[in-house]
């Protein structure tokens, strides 16, 4: 149907309904419904949370900068291999990124310790819980009565690096992700691809890929779809996987043209070039094409079988063989708890909290005020002390400016007695002269 067209429903022969277009005599506007959409999405921003799991010394901490071109981590909050933990402990990292008006608030958690201990028995097992506790608080907010506000932080990616040995992939690698591969999408990176020849790669991908055919593991599924240049792009990173990357922050000239590589005596390992890695096939289908797809995997797929699971348990048998029969049944819950005694629980959880945290701000702004007035009280004895200074200062400058002026008023006193006396003896003087001519003339 073309633009300016409505289908009209007609009653044919047969008793059937045919629908026949109608033109419009004007423009009626719902062709602005993508704009309307696009300018809602752009003001209320967009949420992604990607996870990175790997041995120490894989370089993520690199990828991660390289891919976002920004300074998640830097030498005041460094990565995950130079904060190795004992134990595998799951950290997040929140980073707000502009991009030509859209703002991302990008969520990176991040693993230290996996994978480096003697024994890794269930060191996915805190993983495993986190992306569980992101889940149920997304469950939890969509039961709340009020669901204006629901914060997404479910993990929507979880790139895994395997180490550059050319062996395959270890033991450990195959249980983690036959652990989380329905949880979470995840995509295998060989990390360090620059460490291997081009043949080396290709051999250690195929039987990197085969083996995760073997134990049936599910990595993330490109979506199909009927545009042929879209599946061409699809068939190609599907190709590729698993992706060989290579991350770098260091710009280098290489004839005239400064790229980001890794500058090695034989030569540059270029981070952007598809020849000598896979960076930018991996950059465009989880930034610029597939983002979004993640998280619709993410909502619809897994989500959906973690709520099921979770609300499988209450459930409502329509008729009972013994003794309910025809009575309807409600199960409680796994904990033992039915939905309504849950939800009393959760709002008596709730007041609580709230008294809490109100007890709580009453203190800090009894200590804010307290504090307040202790600087206002210092303020005030500054300023008395500071007034005291200037009036001593004053009386002193009046006192020297006293001194002066008497000491002046004296000069004065005797340079006019002095000046009497000169006209005095000038007189006296003149006298004498007149009767000493006087006596000559006579």
């Amino acid at each position: 149907m073309s633009s300016g067209e409505i289908l009209v429903s007609e009653a044919d022969g047969n008793g059937g309904i045919m629908a026949q277009p109608k033109n419009l005599e004007g423009y009626v506007g719902f062709a602005n419904l993508p704009n309307q959409v696009y300018r809602k999405s752009v003001k209320r921003g967009f949420e992604f949370t990607l996870m990175v799991v790997g041995e120490s010394g894989l370089g993520k901490s690199t990828l991660i900068n390289s891919l976002f071109l920004t300074d998640l981590y830097s030498p005041e909050y460094p990565g995950p291999s130079h904060r190795i933990k004992k134990t595998v402990q799951v950290e997040q990292s929140k980073v707000l990124v502009k991009e030509g008006g859209v703002h991302l608030l990008l969520t990176i958690v991040d693993t230290p310790g996996f994978g480096d201990a003697v024994d890794n028995s269930n060191c996915w097992q805190p993983v495993i819980d986190y992306i569980d506790s992101k889940f149920e608080d997304y469950l939890n907010a969509e039961s709340r009565v009020n669901r204006r506000q629901m914060p997404d932080s479910r993990v929507q990616c979880c790139l895994y690096f395997i180490a550059p040995s050319g062996h395959g992939l270890k033991p450990l690698d195959i249980e983690f992700m036959k652990r989380l591969h329905e949880k979470v999408n995840i995509i295998p990176l060989i990390a360090k691809a620059d460490t291997m020849t081009p043949e080396e790669c290709q051999q250690f991908k195929n039987q990197i890929m085969k083996e995760i055919q073997e134990h049936k593991i599910k990595i993330y599924e490109f979506p199909e779809t009927e545009d042929e240049e879209e599946m061409k792009l699809v068939r190609r990173i599907k190709d590729r996987l698993p992706l060989a990357v290579v991350g770098s922050n260091t710009i280098i000239e290489v004839n005239g043209k400064r790229v980001r590589g890794r500058q090695y005596p034989w030569g540059v390992a270029e981070v952007e070039n598809g020849e000598h890695c896979d960076f930018t096939i991996l950059r465009n289908m989880l930034i610029r094409t597939h983002m979004q797809d993640l998280k619709d995997v993410t909502n619809n797929v897994h989500y959906e079988n973690y709520r099921s699971r979770k609300l499988a348990a209450v459930t409502y048998n329509g008729m009972d063989n013994n003794k309910n029969k025809g009575q309807l049944t409600k199960h409680e819950t796994a904990d033992g708890m039915s939905p309504l005694a849950q939800m009393e629980e959760e709002r008596r959880d709730h007041v609580s909290k709230m008294k809490k945290m109100e007890q709580e701000m009453e203190q800090v702004f009894e200590m804010k005020v307290k504090e307040k007035l202790m600087k206002l009280r210092d303020s005030e004895a500054e300023l008395q002390r500071r007034h005291e200074q200037m009036k001593k200062n004053l009386e002193a400058q009046h006192r020297e400016l006293e001194e002066r002026r008497r000491q002046h008023d004296e000069e004065k006193a005797g340079w006019e007695a002095q000046q009497r006396i000169l006209e005095q003896q000038k007189l006296d003087a003149s006298r004498t002269l007149e009767k000493n001519k006087k006596k000559k003339i006579f």
